[in-house]
């Protein structure tokens, strides 16, 4: 079995607790070569943990001898680090959102294409086993759909991360943070076409781009596997200072109406995820557990009735942890020449969508909320 070389852009949360860790438990395909990261103590950690070379700037894990790289660095770094990669002729694999323009997302298409390498995105969920029971179990056609739901609360990671070796620093030169922040600000307003107000900025980065961007995804894969290919924005809202995000999104036009909310619940020690599908005579619905509890699997209900006589059945597609699972099909793509899940063009189309549902939202804000 071909053995990939392969480097981590980034050492923070998603990288130590489930990428790194991941690559080395697939040994058998990956070999990690090495991790970049500007802070000292992160680099340190990384190298006394997994025996590693870590370095600060990304040129010098390239030089390292790679054959693909994991992008996992802030998000306003993704299109930077993902064409640097492909202009070194690199496979990528990129954490969400792989940008905040789609036409960004046009410019790594055409790198990847002029370089012939493999991109794919870390929507994980398209690997999750009962996410894909229930396209299984889906028709062909949208007749009878009337209705998606999705719904998240979220904590972030603190109560599901203190069981992991995960390490928080707090040394990285404030001139890269800066720049970055600056970054991710030109980027999201050149998106959108306009300024956002703080409220609307952390609500596009945060609940829109950063949580809702998964389900998104998820749901636009339910919607291929029926047919469904219209989406027109009803309404959107950032809420609760900017730690909620909520669109409304007509579909068939208008027989179908698919809501969206994500709300940060910080000091709750709980999470909750949920996408439902609403026919006229059953009722589909995941749970997912949050993303940080590996191997706790995702359920699968459905919810249909004879009668008088109604049944909630659950099915547990399997314990696989689709993070792993999703680096096994990045390696399947690259070496055995496998379909590419979660593609550039995916992203492109989530992306277009959580913009202009941000746009709607400022535009659509009372006024009193609104910065000049």
């Amino acid at each position: 079995m071909k053995r990939l070389r392969i480097g981590v852009i980034g050492a923070g949360l998603i990288a130590q607790v489930e990428h790194i860790p991941n690559l080395v438990r697939l040994a058998e395909r990956f070999a990690l070569i090495g991790v970049c990261d500007p802070s000292p103590s992160a680099r340190d950690f990384i190298t006394a943990r997994y025996g590693v070379a870590a370095c600060p700037k990304l040129g010098e894990l390239i030089a390292l001898g790679l054959d693909a790289v994991v992008v996992a660095s802030p998000d306003a770094l993704h299109v930077e680090h993902v064409l640097a990669a492909l202009e070194a002729g690199l496979h990528v694999f990129c954490e969400k959102p792989l940008c905040y323009d789609p036409a960004d997302a046009a410019r790594i298409g055409a790198a990847r294409d002029r370089a012939g390498r493999i991109v794919q995105l870390g929507y994980m969920k398209r690997f999750d086993p009962s996410y894909e029971a229930l396209l299984e179990m889906l028709p062909a056609h949208a007749q009878g759909l009337r209705y998606v739901s999705v719904e998240v609360s979220d904590p972030d990671a603190w109560p599901f991360v203190g069981h992991h070796p995960y390490r928080r620093f707090d040394d990285v030169p404030m001139a890269a943070i800066e720049a970055t922040r600056a970054a991710q600000r030109a980027q999201v307003f050149a998106a959108v076409g306009m300024t956002l107000d703080a409220t609307h900025f952390r609500g596009t980065t945060g609940p829109y781009c950063s949580s809702l961007v998964h389900d998104v995804n998820a749901v636009h894969g339910l919607l291929d596997r029926l047919g469904i290919a219209d989406c027109e924005i009803a309404g959107a809202q950032v809420f609760a200072g900017g730690s909620g995000g909520a669109a409304q999104i007509r579909l068939l036009q208008g027989e179908v109406v698919w809501n969206m909310v994500h709300l940060a619940v910080p000091a709750l020690a709980d999470y909750r995820e949920r996408i439902a599908l609403y026919f006229e005579d059953r009722v589909f619905e995941l749970i997912f557990p949050s993303p940080y509890l590996n191997h706790q699997a995702t359920e699968l209900w459905i919810h249909r009735s004879t009668g008088d006589r109604f049944e909630k059945t659950m099915i547990r597609a399997s314990y696989q942890e689709a993070f792993l699972r999703e680096l096994e099909a990045f390696w399947s793509a690259i070496v055995e020449s496998g379909p590419v899940r979660n593609t550039v063009e995916h992203a492109a189309r989530d992306l277009t969508l959580l913009i202009r549902i941000a746009a709607h939202a400022q535009r659509n804000s009372p006024p009193s909320r609104v910065s000049s």
